[in-house]
């Protein structure tokens, strides 16, 4: 549902086909590729309306670098080389406002760079202003530091950010190779996958006052925010794990469904972007904290990441960021997750040891011939877990109720008997994982659950194809 279009189908039949038919976010960050030593480009600030999974129509203000297009929300994402002196012009095409405190001039900020000039307005300490109605400024800095960043509005950022004028940099260190990529330039910031998770919320009382011209004099809402509606890259779930860049949502063009093999290394890139602590918290496996607001966490220059930090929750301070790693292997998970010969599941191997030269014919017996140290170079099957069965026996189905990931097995890669009707997003039967917001009321679209900050990660069988 998409501003004054409502769609009727089930949200379900709506992410299945989502899942199979849109490009999932892919190995790469989605963004604008500004790449190369000296480049430039023109911002415009534009009204326009983002829509939470509820059907929840909300004005908001945002950047595009479509000239004739609407606005984004996040504002779109640059990408650019360490060592790159970058210009960004930003071009006001919001009209002024007479009830706005800030009358609608604007302005931007990159924390962690140093503007070394701008142009426009006198903005005060800290920036140079585009006016309303057409006002131009331009800001120049160096991207000195590979890792990610914030950048937002420097004008009445109180009311400018929660409009939606906020935005992620991410910058290639020295020598980038997309083919072996690395995060900081350093080995120990190896990764196969990356995502971008930039966290906000949306007080809709804000956004309804600057639609219908209401005064913010002696207003009591600029001093009692109050959010009811939390993003990631600028969707509430389940919009959080359609594709990318889908035509009925022209404002929210990013996507935050990710995906793996197992024994891949996913970097999470988590930008808070917001004015309130968002709690992250990524399940199935810790996550590697290497970096915090584009500083590699390292006691020495130029060494490894001896300062990282294992965390199951990403306390996400509002205006910073945080680079981790997390990977998923299945090791001790106390079964074979690529099943067993009596699941009738196809025999496979680890290290060399095939199911069908060591199961026992009693499936519930453990054989230790069966088991060796170490993970399997193809598959990363965790060895010990070799050929041992699953450790409990599943009701019937008609004793259970099914999320709609559940493929039917508890194997990878198996899909099992569902009742029509059940099951559907998930059809390469992977391991799915949700990852959100564990303050709980920001699981929610305006009272209403699930949705809000929240989405998936689904570690796929080895060998299938993730779209990128």
């Amino acid at each position: 549902m998409r501003h004054t279009i409502r769609l009727t189908a089930p949200a379900a039949v709506v992410l299945a086909a989502a899942l199979l038919l849109a490009p999932p976010a892919g190995a790469a960050v989605d963004g604008i590729d500004l790449t190369g030593a000296n480049p430039a480009i023109i911002l415009y600030a534009k009204a326009g309306y983002v829509t939470s999974a509820d059907g929840a129509s909300i004005l908001m203000w945002g950047l595009t670098s479509n000239p004739a297009g609407p606005p984004q929300y996040p504002s779109p994402t640059l990408i650019v080389d360490q060592g790159a002196t970058v210009t960004i012009t930003v071009n006001n095409q919001l009209t002024f406002n007479s009830t706005y405190p800030g009358s609608t001039n604007t302005s931007l900020v990159f924390p962690g760079h140093d503007v070394t000039s701008c142009t426009g307005l006198a903005g005060g300490l800290l920036t140079c202003e585009a006016a309303a109605g057409g006002g131009m400024a331009s800001y120049t800095f160096v991207a000195e530091q590979a890792g990610t960043y914030l950048y937002h509005s420097g004008t009445d950022a109180a009311i400018q950010v929660e409009m939606g004028i906020l935005g992620a940099i991410v910058v290639r260190p020295y020598g980038f190779d997309s083919t072996n990529p690395t995060a900081y330039g350093h080995p120990d910031t190896a990764y196969d996958r990356e995502y971008l998770f930039v966290l906000s919320e949306m007080d809709s009382r804000i956004h309804q006052m600057v639609e219908f011209g209401d005064s913010f004099a002696g207003s009591e809402v600029l001093g009692d925010f109050f959010s009811n509606y939390w993003f990631i890259n600028g969707r509430t779930g389940p919009d959080t794990m359609m594709g990318q860049n889908l035509a009925w949502l022209p404002t929210q063009p990013y996507g935050s469904l990710a995906q793996m093999h197992p024994g891949e290394k996913v970097l999470t890139r988590v930008v808070s972007a917001g004015r309130d602590l968002h709690p992250f918290h990524v399940h199935g496996d810790h996550a590697d904290v290497i970096a915090r607001n584009g500083r590699l966490l390292s006691s020495t220059p130029g060494g490894g990441v001896d300062l990282r930090s294992e965390v199951f929750t990403i306390q996400a301070v509002p205006g910073e960021t945080y680079d981790g790693i997390w990977e998923w292997t299945g090791e001790k998970m106390g079964w074979d997750i690529y099943g067993i010969l009596q699941a009738g599941m196809p025999d496979h191997e680890c290290n060399g040891i095939a199911l069908s030269t060591c199961e026992t014919p009693n499936p519930n017996d453990e054989n230790p011939a069966c088991q060796s140290p170490g993970y399997d170079p193809i598959t990363h099957e965790y060895c010990g877990d070799h050929g041992l069965p699953f450790r409990v026996s599943l009701p019937e189905n008609q004793d259970l109720a099914f999320g709609g990931f559940w493929s039917g097995s508890p194997y990878m890669g198996a899909a099992g008997a569902l009742p029509p009707g059940e099951g559907g997003l998930n059809p390469n039967s992977g391991y799915t994982f949700m990852w959100h917001s564990h303050t709980e009321k920001e699981l929610t679209n305006n009272d209403i659950f699930p949705g809000g900050m929240m989405t998936m990660i689904i570690v796929q069988p080895p060998g299938t194809t993730i779209v990128e």
